[in-house]
């Protein structure tokens, strides 16, 4: 079954907005699988965020991402279908799976 991964990430989290982007997507019928507090260490957002490496914003991306605490969540694919336009590829990747691991 393929999955997508949401974060809400470290401004959002700060402005206290977790609760209301999770009802958002269950007013929806979107299906949230696995959800998980979590702060992204640096090492993780450098893999995570691996395919910008070359990119100038790199630095500044794995700072932001690893300033202060997420929560990422994910869901069943075909209701990912919605949100997949908002988010790239990079935001499907390694997170995901140690967020999966972590759920079992």
């Amino acid at each position: 079954m393929d999955r997508t991964l949401i974060l809400v990430k470290p401004d959002a989290f700060a402005r206290s907005l977790t609760g209301e982007i999770v009802a958002r997507f269950e007013r929806k019928g979107l299906k949230i699988v696995a959800l998980r507090h979590m702060t992204v260490t640096r090492e993780l957002a450098e893999r995570h965020y691996a395919e910008h490496a070359e990119r100038p914003f790199f630095g500044e991306l794995v700072q932001f991402i690893t300033s202060a605490p997420i929560v990422a969540m994910v869901e069943n694919y075909r209701t990912g279908l919605l949100w997949r336009t908002f988010m790239s590829n990079a935001e499907m990747s390694i997170m995901l799976e140690k967020l999966d691991a972590a759920s079992r």
